[in-house]
């Protein structure tokens, strides 16, 4: 039976601007077998659950469940569960962890400022302080959402943490199913899609380099999907793969077209013309849905400004 990636993949469709949008990412540590809807569906207390959806609507931040690469049945309680925060707009990128026996905690965090980058809340909080070991790999193995997150996901997890590749979580949900195996990469926010083992430890290690690998790439979380794909585009033309080097200081316009404008550290300002497009033929979004065609993000023009135009590589 054909999948939806693999409907996806032999179609082509582009990666650029698909990734989940989220200024700050909060992680709870979730063992245990998790549901479609994994906050209010596994063995956090799905109060807790519910309170956490609430808490974070509308402020930037994105709440997520991880575990560990392995066996999911049901043990029981967790005495202890690891918790991350991580903000991933250029200028303020920080990851920071704890450890809590209470999630019930975490609503104590403020997500509006946790939103906006400020690590204090969940220092305060939290006892938390920052991570000082490897970026964080984040692969969605959610089964239940989609099947391909599970029969593609999981194994890649599973062959991570069985090369010693340090700092890989199971995740929920990263949005684009299609493009299984999702992978985000913390704490820059950079998400990547049809991930290979070989391919995430190169972009781990340029994670460690502050470097971001463009292949396989599908955006930087902190950014609106137009955004996403107009970063990338300025990376491929300038030839810049410093990860907090560009910053989206602009969006105009509104569906179907944007002009991005995207500024370099070094002072450099780019107009980017993105459509949004479909994608042609109809295919299945998610694995047993009806056969959609999914909106893209084509890049249509790439201009320094004040200097010669610059062509958009095919």
């Amino acid at each position: 039976m054909s999948t939806c990636t693999a409907a996806s993949q032999g179609l082509d469709e582009p990666l650029a601007g698909t990734a989940a949008t989220a200024r700050t990412w909060l992680l709870i540590e979730q063992p245990g077998p998790w549901g479609v809807k994994a906050l209010t569906s596994s063995r956090l207390d799905p109060a807790i659950g519910r309170a956490l959806e609430a808490a974070a609507a509308g402020t930037g931040v994105r709440v997520a469940l991880i575990r560990r690469s392995g066996r999911h049945a049901d043990r029981g309680a967790t005495a202890r569960r690891q918790v991350y925060a991580a903000h991933t707009v250029p200028g303020n990128v920080w990851l920071h962890g704890a450890t809590t026996a209470d999630p019930e905690r975490l609503l104590d965090l403020d997500f509006h400022t946790l939103g906006m980058g400020d690590r204090h809340t969940f220092d305060s909080v939290l006892q938390g302080a920052p991570h000082t070991g490897d970026p964080l790999a984040l692969v969605c193995t959610n089964g239940r959402r989609d099947r391909c997150c599970a029969l593609l996901g999981r194994p890649l997890a599973a062959e991570l943490a069985a090369s010693d590749v340090e700092g890989v979580w199971e995740v929920t949900h990263l949005g684009g199913h299609r493009f299984s195996p999702t992978l985000l990469v913390l704490p820059f926010g950079y998400a990547y899609g049809r991930a290979e083992a070989h391919h995430v430890k190169e972009v781990l290690q340029g994670v460690r380099e502050g470097r971001v690998v463009a292949e396989g790439c599908r955006g930087r979380s902190a950014w609106q999907r137009p955004a996403q794909a107009a970063e990338l585009a300025v990376r491929t033309v300038a030839r810049e793969y410093a990860a907090d080097a560009l910053t989206v200081v602009r969006t105009d316009g509104a569906a179907p077209r944007w002009e991005v404008t995207v500024a370099h550290t070094d002072g450099r300002l780019w107009r980017v013309a993105v459509a949004q497009g479909e994608s042609l033929p109809p295919r299945p979004e998610s694995c047993g849905s009806a056969l959609g065609s999914p909106a893209r993000m084509d890049v249509t023009g790439v201009r320094e400004l004040q200097e010669t135009a610059l062509a958009v590589p095919a």
